[in-house]
């Protein structure tokens, strides 16, 4: 009997052990590791230590960049979002050219775009108004003695990137709004709300809640996708990454830092919004 017990014991301590394998994140691991070969190459290889230093110079731009056309991006993404619902036919239809437009270009595109036509034609608009209101304004107003030099190249970045995300963001935020009942649009309306009061306080509250996880993914992508810039020369870690390759010729050294400062972030970024999702989803049951 005791014997029949230990075995008993034995095999399910084993089917335990199993079962904790199979559920550690072995991809974690990997990097994990990766990482820290690469750390310790940090610490006693001079080559990587000069390259970390190099690239670690265009960290604060990568934020800068992310963070601003970011929330930029959120700002223009609700507006859409909020068109693209409306009832009101031109506003829909000038939401959906806009949303059409942006999700058929390339990210690429769209950056040399602004910078190289929109840009300039904004100026020559804004010259010839300035022109034209020199009876009024002097020679010397501020829209006439503008001109395309006044926007830098990392400003004209950061617009590309807001309206490329604005785009993407119009969508997400049209499908949280859908996800609300209509009963609750049509309840706040027969309590007197009206259509814009309802929006504001009972539809967009609940909406914003639903789409905060996707949002906190396409924050990870878009820091991803801010390396674009350095097609623009701005001094990301990219660029950074391309300038002391073009002058060391150390591939291998250079995009192995490169690739390890992208990952590091966008993985703790990731494992930070699935922290966020899995608290959420608790919040939910228990209310």
């Amino acid at each position: 009997m005791a014997a029949t017990q230990s075995i008993a014991k034995r095999t399910s301590t084993q089917s335990n052990f199993v079962q904790w394998l199979s559920r550690l994140p072995w991809w974690l691991l990997f990097l994990i590791l990766a990482g820290i070969i690469l750390l310790y190459q940090f610490l006693t290889n001079e080559l990587y230590s000069v390259i970390l230093s190099k690239l670690t110079q265009g960290i604060v731009t990568t934020i800068f960049v992310t963070l601003v056309a970011f929330t930029c991006a959120i700002i223009l993404g609700l507006i859409a979002g909020l068109g693209r619902v409306s009832r009101n036919r031109l506003i829909f239809n000038l939401a959906t050219l806009y949303v059409q437009v942006i999700r058929g270009l390339p990210m690429l595109v769209q950056i040399f775009y602004v910078a190289f036509v929109l840009t300039p034609a904004f100026f020559t608009v804004l010259n010839a108004i300035g022109m034209a209101l020199i009876p009024v304004l002097g020679e010397t107003n501020f829209m006439l003695t503008s001109n395309t030099q006044d926007v830098t190249l990392l400003a004209r970045a950061m617009i590309a990137l807001a309206l490329a995300y604005g785009g993407f963001e119009a969508e997400t935020f049209r499908a949280g709004i859908e996800s609300i009942g209509r009963g609750q649009m049509e309840a706040a309306r027969s309590l007197g709300m009206s259509y814009v009061q309802a929006m504001r306080y009972v539809i967009l509250p609940q909406a914003i809640r639903r789409v905060l996880p996707p949002l906190g993914n396409d924050f990870i992508a878009m820091l991803k996708d801010s390396s674009l810039v350095s097609v623009l020369g701005v001094r990301d870690i990219t660029q950074e990454a391309r300038l002391y390759v073009s002058a060391s010729f150390r591939y291998p050294e250079t995009y192995n830092t490169l690739a390890f400062m992208y990952l590091t972030m966008t993985i703790i970024l990731s494992l930070g919004v699935k922290w966020f999702e899995n608290r959420m989803g608790k919040n939910g049951r228990g209310s």
